[in-house]
């Protein structure tokens, strides 16, 4: 069964909004062996809807739309699957019982939509929406589509996450007839190119029916293998096979082979040590300690973050050397050096990692340019020794570009240490 995911809305078009529906939903078909074709976003109007319901419906048997459901006048979904299929509506009494519930039970008059809200067009599966008050519909398109099915959605995230796990997916589940495996390869500390040549036997000698698609983002690079037939014993094997000569060839930059961030494997390795670990920061402003406590329970082995953006906060705050930093600059491996160090001896921590560099637009010099950052890693032995670690590290993007990609290499160091070190274990 192949699938589109048809997002509607004038607002996604003009950028005020970003469609993040279609990524859920395309999450929710795979795990039921849907493919999705294709994403498509179209403004609020019924001639643009109406042409491309039509043109969706001749290619795919699944046609999952979002958002134009509610009770304004710029809500044109419902109106032009009408006249598509030229089919009237009817009044569903469950409906309209359900919503005039949530009023009365508040102590608010019903509004005047409410009827108008409650009818559904002929011929549909009603989808329930627990969160809010338009209800979804799942319409199958007779002969004219080949039996291929409409399901109209509500825009707002909530709602229709709950329609496709309560409602679509159990209705759609077990009529692909093929079978579907995604797997996730997650690399760091190196880009597009130089990973494709790297895996570019491995991509050549692909089996039927897997495929490799490279995802690129800010930090690094992602990569998605798919495999699809009809075989599930065989449709894994071909999917584990590819998934397991990437991450032998590109051992030393692949993190996980799973859909984890690289913060959250930091925190997991962490935790499996019985470790904790604390920060330093000045050009990255926070960022690391933002990351590594972006992930549930991360109090159990965060400590403690410093931000160190001046010098007198460097030398008062983490005991960094006044003659570190006029002989070899804020920007040095010398003062990311004592940053960690100091970090770690007043934090208490088992780990200490810091950043110092030029971020940009300005600030940089022929000796040390834009997109420069130092990092230390200062890290506490068993006998309570402290050994120190440095590194440079070199981006190229504008600011906030270089903020990510300072942080990311500083993690990138955490987790090679980490690895490192349970290895040796």
């Amino acid at each position: 069964m192949i699938a589109e995911i048809l997002s509607i809305g004038d607002e996604l078009l003009t950028g005020q909004k970003i469609d993040t529906n279609a990524q859920f939903i395309c999450s929710e078909l795979a795990g039921v062996d849907i493919g999705v074709q294709r994403i498509i976003v179209c403004a609020d109007s019924e001639e643009a809807i109406v042409e491309q319901f039509t043109d969706s419906l001749k290619r795919s048997e699944l046609v999952l739309v979002t958002g134009g459901l509610g009770p304004t006048r710029d809500d044109r979904t419902r109106k032009s699957a009408q006249q598509l299929l030229k089919r009237g509506l009817v009044f569903d009494r469950e409906i309209y019982g359900r919503t005039l519930e949530r009023y009365t039970r508040r102590g608010q008059a019903p509004p005047a939509f409410l009827r108008d809200n409650a009818m559904i067009i002929r011929g549909s599966v009603v989808v329930q929406n627990d969160l809010g008050l338009a209800p979804g519909m799942i319409i199958p398109c007779g002969e004219r589509f080949q039996g291929h099915h409409l399901v109209l959605m509500p825009g707002v995230p909530e709602e229709m996450e709950a329609m496709m796990r309560h409602t679509v997916i159990p209705f759609f589940s077990g009529k692909s007839g093929c079978c579907i495996v995604h797997s996730h390869i997650k690399t760091t500390g190196i880009g597009e190119t130089a990973l494709a040549e790297i895996i570019g036997q491995i991509e050549s000698r692909l089996p039927e029916g897997t495929s490799l698609a490279y995802l690129p983002h800010a930090a690094g690079v992602s990569l998605r293998v798919s495999s699809i037939g009809t075989d599930r014993v065989s449709v894994e094997s071909d999917n584990r096979e590819i998934v397991e000569a990437i991450a032998k060839e590109a051992r030393e930059y692949v993190y996980a082979i799973t859909d984890i961030s690289l913060e959250e494997l930091i925190g997991r390795l962490l935790l499996s040590a019985g470790l904790r670990i604390s920060t330093a920061e000045s050009c990255t402003g926070g960022l690391i300690a933002s990351r590594l406590t972006d992930v549930p329970g991360s109090s159990r082995y965060f400590k403690q973050g410093f931000v160190v953006y001046s010098n007198a906060s460097k030398e008062k705050t983490l005991g960094v050397r006044a003659e570190t930093l006029e002989t070899h600059g804020a920007v040095s491996e010398a003062a990311a050096a004592e940053m960690a160090e100091g970090c770690l001896v007043r934090s208490g921590t088992d780990i200490a990692v810091s950043s110092t560099g030029i971020a940009g637009p300005d600030g940089g010099t022929g000796k040390k340019p834009v997109g420069m950052v130092c990092l230390g890693l200062a890290l506490r032995d068993k006998d309570g020794n402290i050994d120190i670690r440095t590194s440079a590290f070199y981006a190229h993007g504008d600011r906030l570009r270089n903020k990510l990609r300072f942080s990311e290499a500083a993690l990138r160091m955490v987790w090679k240490e980490l690895t490192n070190s349970l290895m040796q274990d």
